[in-house]
Parts: structure tokens; C-alpha cells; sequence
């Protein structure tokens, strides 16, 4: 069956008695043209009856359900119930790409552990190599519990198994959907008591943290988390890692597209760990030591470690 159609973008086409049920529709407007393509529903062979199909652009016809958002929606309650499962607690945010040969890789360590005794809560990773990796193991230095969402693709690479090499399995989910483990990392952090302690660290990395980070970043920003029970946002800036970053949110300020002072008031750069230990404290009202002592605990503790 073959026929041209002429008429406005709000135009409907009657289909009789065909037995070909894969049409094709082109609409040509001043301005252009647009294609139609359909598969009928099975039902619809089952009557010799019109059927009329809108040409809108602004409707959507879906003849066959898909099934992803049904997917996608389990994934997502998997995630909570492994959440409510271990408590929510502190989620970093961090290369995946850092290896134990790098020194933002030991630092990361260090925070965990020290965080994780601070706080007494669960560290939640997405369950990656890096500097992933060294929050969880920093963590476990301190026996607190650990949580994570995997997924199938880390560093650019695919890995070689959707298991983690020494995490128990009861502890984390390997995820097949990047919109459900960010629905995940998000709620791990978000606060449903005063008495729960949490926060997003985001460590030094590349696109997939700066996409988690400022995705996080937004929802305060919107009020969509933390409008009740403020959440600790902590940018771990060292070396100055994210320094042209943070010039360019000036930048920002100056062109317009961001408030004066907006974006420093939703988070908190700390350049040392003894700065993002200290400012927890701070947050939740917990004693902590002054900063010089810290840090000789800490460099202590690195070289028995």
C-alpha cells in the first residue's frame, strides 16, 4: 500500500483494509518535511475498521510498550532496599582511572577512614577501581560498614566481571542503568532524621564525577535535597585539582548565569583532609582536634599503615 498525504502538521491518516502493517508517513510543511514510522498493534488486524493515527509532532504514539522504564524502576528500588538495608552515610565521588600508585589515591584513604570513624556511618562508592576503590578500603581500615553501586563500564573499559573482587555480595549492586545507580548515590546521602550523618565528597575526576557531581549539585541548588536537613557537599580540592573549575564558576558569576556567591554557598572546598574533617565536625557538632594535631595523627597513621 502506497499513497502521498498533504496537510498540516495536525492532519490524520485513515488506513482501510490493508494487509501491510509497516507504513511509512512523510509530512511536507513550508518549512520541511517529517517521517512516521509505525509498526501496528496485532489488535488492529483483528478489525476491518478505520484507524486513525495524529501526524502531531507534539504526540507520541507508542503501539508496543517498552519495557526498560518497568526495568529501570526495579533497579531503582534495589537500590533503596540495599540502602535501607545499610544505612545511608557519606557518598564519594571520584576517578575511577587513580590507582593505589597515586597520591591522591592514598589521601582518599586516609579521608575514609578518618570520615568513617568521625561520623560512624556507611561509605557508599560506585563500586569502581581508583579512587572508589580507596574510599572503600579506607573504610574497611576503620570497620565500618561499606556500600556500593557497580556498573558494567569504569574507566572507558569494560570489566571483566559484574562482581566485585572483595566486596560480599550482600554489600552492593551491579547496576545495568546509570539512571538508577545515580538514584542510588543521591539517596544515600540524603538525610531523613537530624540524627543521620552524611554528605557527598567529591574527589579529584573526570566526566562521569563532574556529571555525578554537579547533577547532586543542581537538586540543592533546586531544593530537591537537603531543603529540610541540610546535606555536606565537600569538593576535595587537592593540588588544586578543580582550581580552573572553580575560575571558571567565577567566570560564571561574572557573565550572569550563576548568582553572586550561589555556588560557594552549596558546597564547601577543602584543600587538606584535616579541612574536610574539620568542617564535618563543625556540621554535626562533633568534637575534633585542632588541625595541627590532626595532621600529625594522620601522617603518623600513614606511615604504620
Amino acid at each position: 500500500m502506497g499513497f502521498a498525504l498533504l496537510g498540516t502538521s495536525g492532519s490524520c491518516v485513515s488506513v482501510r483494509n490493508s494487509h501491510h502493517w509497516n507504513p511509512k508517513f512523510q509530512s511536507f510543511t513550508l518549512k520541511g518535511r517529517f517521517a512516521v514510522g509505525f509498526n501496528l498493534a496485532k489488535k488492529f488486524r483483528a478489525y476491518n475498521k478505520l484507524a486513525r493515527f495524529p501526524l502531531c509532532k507534539s504526540e507520541f504514539v507508542d503501539f508496543e510498550e517498552r519495557t526498560s522504564p518497568n526495568e529501570v524502576r526495579k533497579e531503582i528500588e534495589q537500590c533503596y532496599e540495599l540502602i535501607h538495608r545499610l544505612g545511608r552515610g557519606v557518598v564519594y565521588l571520584g576517578s575511577s582511572r587513580m590507582g593505589p600508585d597515586h597520591p591522591h589515591y592514598s589521601q582518599t584513604q586516609e579521608l575514609a577512614r578518618e570520615i568513617a570513624n568521625l561520623l560512624d556511618c556507611t561509605t557508599w562508592t560506585g563500586a569502581g577501581p581508583g579512587l572508589m576503590d580507596a574510599a572503600i578500603k579506607g573504610a574497611q581500615d576503620a570497620g565500618k560498614a561499606v556500600g556500593g553501586f557497580k556498573i558494567g563500564k569504569e574507566a572507558g573499559e569494560w570489566t571483566s566481571s559484574n562482581f566485585h573482587p572483595y566486596l560480599p555480595s550482600e554489600t552492593y549492586l551491579t547496576c545495568r542503568f546509570f539512571s538508577a545507580r545515580k538514584h542510588g548515590l543521591v539517596d544515600a546521602a540524603v538525610r531523613s532524621s537530624n540524627s543521620d550523618k552524611t554528605a557527598v565528597v567529591a574527589l579529584p575526576g573526570g566526566v562521569g564525577t563532574l556529571d555525578e557531581m554537579f547533577e547532586i549539585l543542581a537538586l540543592i541548588q533546586l531544593e530537591r535535597i537537603g531543603s529540610e536537613l541540610p546535606v555536606p557537599f565537600i569538593v576535595m580540592n587537592y593540588d588544586s585539582f578543580y582550581a580552573k573549575l572553580l575560575d571558571f564558576l567565577d567566570d560564571c558569576e561574572h557573565w550572569g548565569t550563576v548568582s553572586k556567591g550561589e555556588v560557594s554557598s552549596l558546597w564547601k572546598i577543602c584543600n587538606t583532609n584535616s579541612d574536610a574533617l574539620a568542617y564535618l565536625a563543625e556540621f554535626y557538632s562533633l568534637p575534633f582536634p585542632d588541625k595541627g594535631t590532626h595532621e600529625t595523627e594522620m601522617r603518623s597513621t600513614a606511615r604504620q599503615l
